[in-house]
């Protein structure tokens, strides 16, 4: 939790000082992937991945917008349904 104060700025509660400029962390979302390149190494085609929307390019082939990018700007790789990971708590890999 934080406190706002009238200049903007916002004092957490351990007393840490947030300037008003300060800007707030990105939020990561979530999609799947129709493809990969040759050289990708630990995503798969039908892969859930976790990614910037800020750095993201977009194409249109066909009529439908699919969105391109690069193995490093990926944060996490689901593991869905992976009863071992269940079992152990794990969320998936993170890169």
């Amino acid at each position: 939790m934080s406190e706002d104060t009238e200049d903007g700025e916002r004092r957490s509660t351990s007393g840490i000082v947030i300037p008003a400029t300060a800007r707030l962390g990105t939020r990561l979302v979530w999609a799947d992937v129709v493809g990969v390149g040759p050289n990708v190494r630990t995503v798969a085609a039908g892969a859930r991945v976790l990614f910037d929307p800020e750095t993201r390019m977009e194409v249109e082939i066909g009529g439908r917008s699919y969105l391109l990018m690069r193995e490093r700007d990926i944060h996490a790789v689901a593991t869905e349904g992976d009863a071992e990971a269940a079992a152990t708590g794990t969320t998936g890999l993170y890169l």
